[in-house]
């Protein structure tokens, strides 16, 4: 049976279709309040049966980039597992990606969709990431990208970005005014907008992790995951995870949710505080926090999948931990030296909460943590943490 593909609104459930230009719920976009998250966002659903053991996906194969984006290592950190008697800690290494970013996965599918759509140019905003993964998979696609980046972003990031062939606009302000130039951008020009969480395929490319995880478990003789810890900015890896785990107990192939953990900077905070307040909507997020952590990839003033993000939480009993920057490098020089993985602030965010709360978790539990995203990102945050000038 073919597949039919189209977006739901994860909040009034009206249908589209999935064409170029279609990003938001007419309806509940009309609710958005001033600097609060987006309102009206969409997921991706089908009708019929997808093969069996496939990922199902909105863009045919043959449109997708061939780019070796996913299929990333789960693997068991034996050292760590041992000093830290932890047998049940996995580290999923998306540092393995292209770009070295777990954001190949939205760049890739939203390249295979501007490819099948005769799209020619994306633009988007970013802290960095985003930015150098689009232009890693939009130069194997053969497409234009033209990135709003802050100019505070590291100079790694930067040179990336540059490095593929992609327009890079350097902006002197926050992620949030890139956001907002970029859209104009892209409403003005028609190019495809890759803003997270604004398009929603960028939630959808997210979900493959969640496949992944769980096959590489049950290779491994494993279970269902008990445990996912996933560094929070956005919040959209967070929502794509979910969705991952949403169509596997669909499918059937997984018979319960993990317990989620929305992974926070301190400094950044403000899906966690939402989740705290007890609040449900955009009543439960306050007004924005000028964002202040080491942790740039994740540093956001209002996280544009915010309300998506915590709603999930709430649905599925999804957990939030804060960490702060003294904590997240020292988290990142335990990772490097315990296990030989060297992960960026963000990813070191995750790791660094996963060792907050594993006393409160049993030790025979399977705790994946996301490493999003590789140290060499970010040498001068590295440098901080190990006293050393740059």
């Amino acid at each position: 049976m073919k597949i039919k593909w189209f977006y739901r609104c994860a909040g009034c459930g009206a249908t589209y279709e999935i064409a170029p230009g279609r990003y938001l719920c007419d309806v509940c976009a009309t609710t958005q309040q001033p600097e609060r998250p987006l309102a009206g966002i969409l997921e991706v659903e089908w009708e019929g049966t997808p093969e069996p053991g496939a990922t199902p996906l909105p863009v045919a194969g043959a449109w997708l980039p061939s780019v070796p984006v996913g299929n990333t290592p789960l693997w068991a950190p034996e050292r760590l597992r041992r000093e830290l008697a932890a047998p049940g800690l996995w580290l999923k290494d998306d540092t393995c990606n292209p770009s070295g970013s777990f954001k190949d996965r939205a760049s890739w599918l939203v390249a295979g969709f501007a490819r099948q759509h005769g799209v020619q140019e994306i633009v988007l905003a970013s802290t960095g990431n985003a930015a150098s993964s689009m232009a890693a998979v939009g130069a194997a696609a053969g497409l234009r990208v033209k990135v709003f980046l802050p100019a505070s972003a590291p100079v790694a990031k930067r040179i990336q970005v540059l490095q593929y062939g992609a327009a890079l606009i350097p902006v002197d302000g926050t992620y949030d005014q890139s956001f907002d130039l970029s859209l104009e951008y892209s409403q003005r020009t028609g190019s495809l907008s890759r803003n997270t969480a604004y398009n929603p395929l960028t939630i959808e490319g997210k979900k493959t992790v969640a496949y992944e995880i769980v096959a590489d478990l049950e290779q491994a003789g494993a279970v269902t995951p008990d445990h996912v810890f996933v560094p929070v900015g956005d919040g959209v890896i967070l929502a794509g995870v979910y969705r991952g785990f949403e169509n596997l107990l669909r499918l059937g192939r997984i018979a319960r949710m993990p317990t989620v953990w929305a992974c926070q900077a301190a400094g950044s905070s403000a899906i966690a505080r939402a989740l705290a307040s007890g609040r449900s909507g955009a009543e439960a997020f306050d007004d924005p926090r000028s964002s202040n952590t080491v942790a740039d990839s994740i540093a956001v003033d209002v996280p544009r999948n915010g309300l998506h993000a915590l709603a999930k939480l709430q649905r599925y009993g999804g957990q939030a931990v804060t960490v702060s920057d003294s904590e997240i490098l020292a988290a990142q020089k335990t990772l490097a030296a315990g296990s030989g993985l060297f992960a960026e602030p963000s990813s070191s965010a995750a790791f660094a909460a996963w060792l907050k709360v594993r006393e409160r978790i049993a030790p025979e539990q399977q705790c994946v943590v996301l490493i999003t995203g590789s140290g060499l990102k970010d040498i001068k945050s590295a440098a901080q943490g190990l006293g050393l000038d740059t």
